[in-house]
């Protein structure tokens, strides 16, 4: 049985609604990571307080530190959306916190500065810093790469923007309401990719009573400034997002798991990852034991090929790759150019690497086609990039390959899931040492 880690995307959209909120918020199990540990140092940069909780809980499935303690909860006490003082703000690798911040930042009237590392100034901001532009905002940058720098005030107005990533329309909507009294921002989407996270967010903004006006295909907002966060409380759900890749490694190795932890009516868009995995002949069944949910994955036959459209949940396309290898005939992985500006370009990157073990794979612009034999047949040693998607999916096909897989950059799955490795068997998945 494995306890899933809590969702990525939920804990940063707490952690940051709660810094910009008034009162004390307290957020418990969150997801104790890189990327979520970049979104609190932007907090506390931003001006809130930020306190650990840690203690000896054996359900807790974050990693124990020397003293067998994990994290438990964080305490946020926020700053409200007034102005602070000029700051520099290091993202690391998480493009989530960036993107979300970016937005946030622009509600003073005093600059802050963002940079992150290598695989982050590679990425382009552009699209949301000339729509926070159109809304008043002075915004600095090369390209629309970090460094970036952001200065408010926000003054409202009309902006249009793609969005080939949801997070640039999650970014402008938990900022916009909290603009002074009187503004009104409205927002033209002509493209919007990963839609079931704008939903989680708008999810956010109705539990918090923010009044928003928008179309149902999500592609018009108006938002009126002049709202107040309040505090909020309560246990972060499961990450589906993470739970793919275990039961990827059922999947290939014709195992079984027991996921636990997670919430089958959380609207996180990667559940979808388990709808593609039944379609390739795994079982799946949701149970309780004592009281939790479990999901269960199980593979008893043959895995088969088919066309998957990943427009909502591009982050499984690592996994589902990895998965259809294993398949016997094509499949096709489809409407997902959006990979393409992940923290790599995961499209390319995976059709590189799954080439290395011998599988053959036809790249798109749009996707790939993975011409499946029914399993990979050879080992052989990977580039991840450092991105940690690619590191967990290799990890998770080396459960059923032919041979042992090397993965250069595997340390990045702490990005989003530490213990990952550890969890599948460091027999079976070995990093690479540095050459």
């Amino acid at each position: 049985m494995v306890r899933i880690p809590a969702s990525k995307s939920h804990t940063i959209r707490r952690l940051l609604i709660a810094s910009l909120a008034e009162g004390v918020s307290r957020i418990h199990y969150p997801l104790d990571s890189l990327d979520t540990r970049s979104c609190v140092a932007a907090c506390r940069a931003l001006g809130a307080s930020v306190v650990e909780h840690r203690a000896a809980e054996p359900l807790c499935p974050n990693p124990p530190d020397a003293a067998g303690e994990k994290l438990v909860s964080w305490e946020l006490r926020g700053r409200g959306a007034g102005a602070g003082l000029p700051v520099s703000i290091d993202v690391g690798n998480s493009g989530t916190t960036l993107f979300l911040v970016l937005a946030a930042a622009g509600l003073g009237s005093t600059p802050v500065r963002f940079d992150g590392d290598a695989q982050i100034r590679r990425r382009s901001a552009a699209p949301l810093l000339a729509a926070l532009a159109a809304l008043g905002l002075h915004t600095e940058s090369e390209g629309g790469r970090c460094p970036i720098t952001v200065r408010g005030p926000w003054k409202g107005g009309k902006a249009s923007i793609e969005c080939p990533t949801s997070q640039y329309l999650s970014a402008l909507l938990i900022a916009a309401p909290l603009a002074p009294l009187g503004t009104l921002t409205e927002l033209e989407v002509p493209l919007l990719n990963e839609r079931p996270y704008v939903e989680m967010t708008l999810g956010y903004l109705d539990a918090q009573n923010v009044p928003y006006e928008k179309r149902r295909d999500l592609s018009w907002f108006r938002i009126p400034g002049g709202a107040v966060y309040r505090s909020l409380s309560g246990p972060v759900p499961g990450d589906f997002s993470s739970a793919a890749f275990p039961a990827a490694a059922a999947a290939v190795s014709g195992g079984s798991v027991r996921l636990v932890g997670l919430d089958r009516d959380d609207c996180q868009g990667d559940k979808a990852f388990f709808r593609v995995l039944e379609t390739m002949g795994c079982e799946i069944r949701w149970e309780q034991s004592a009281g939790s949910a479990v999901l269960c994955v199980e593979r008893r036959n043959p895995l088969r090929g088919g066309e998957f459209d990943l427009n909502d949940t591009p982050d499984t396309l690592p996994a589902c790759a990895v998965v259809a290898a294993f398949a016997r005939g094509d499949t096709a992985l489809v409407n997902a150019a959006h990979a393409r500006i992940k923290e790599t370009d995961r499209i390319a990157v995976m059709a590189a690497e799954l080439g290395k073990l011998g599988v053959q794979v036809s790249e798109r612009p749009d996707g790939l086609v993975i011409h499946g034999t029914g399993g990979i047949a050879k080992g052989g040693r990977i580039d991840s990039r450092g991105d940690h998607r690619v590191a967990m999916a290799f990890a998770a096909a080396a459960r059923g390959a032919g041979g042992p897989i090397e993965i250069d950059g595997a340390e990045s799955a702490a990005v989003t899931y530490p213990g990952f490795l550890e969890l599948l068997d460091a027999e079976t998945v070995r990093q690479a040492e540095e050459s």
